[in-house]
């Protein structure tokens, strides 16, 4: 799990968790989505990582 701050003007405005994911491609990184509020605005917020290099090498290749 990796914590992911949101922060406005240097201060901490929200806080997200995102858990690993193996995504369809097959390259593996975290995600996280949800609702954030700054001040009186919602936003919805969706947090993707993927390792670079990850993705399993295609064994078709002709």
């Amino acid at each position: 799990m990796i914590t992911v701050e949101f922060k406005q003007d240097g201060q901490l405005v929200g806080l997200m968790t995102a858990d690993p994911k193996e995504f369809k491609t097959g390259s593996k990184g975290y995600y996280t989505m949800g609702k954030l509020t700054i001040g009186e605005k919602r936003y919805q917020v969706q947090v993707q990582m993927v390792e670079i290099g990850s993705k399993p090498k295609d064994d078709k290749a002709d």
